[in-house]
């Protein structure tokens, strides 16, 4: 992610994609509804939603969508003290993590919608 750093102006969606065994899922989404109360406070967030996968042979179980008003605002939320050690929390003990997650910051470059 570093190598595009700084260059996104106007509104970035964050996604992270987390791999969660599914015995673990209740008390993951637990922990990251306190992380949420923390990232809402956060100047330049928008808003985010945790989505759950349907099917529990879905690969990634849990997704998170955040849209914020800009790269910056997100990098100076993600290097929030507060905000690192409640990710810490959710994710669980480092050395057995009970969550993979894969995460990226993106742009919208092509927008459709339908007529209904």
């Amino acid at each position: 992610m570093e190598q595009n750093a700084g260059k996104s102006t106007g509104p970035v969606t964050f996604f992270n994609v987390f791999e969660v065994d599914r015995e673990d899922l209740e008390s993951f989404k637990a922990g990251w509804r306190g992380l949420a109360e923390i990232m809402a406070s956060a100047p330049g967030f928008r808003d985010a939603q945790l989505h759950e996968a349907i099917s529990g042979e879905t690969r990634f179980q849990l997704i998170n969508v955040a849209h914020w008003d800009s790269e910056q605002a997100w990098r100076d939320a993600a290097a929030n003290p507060e905000m690192r050690a409640a990710a810490r929390r959710v994710g669980g003990d480092p050395a057995a993590p009970r969550a993979v997650h894969n995460t990226g910051l993106y742009r919208p470059v092509v927008t459709f919608g339908g007529e209904g």
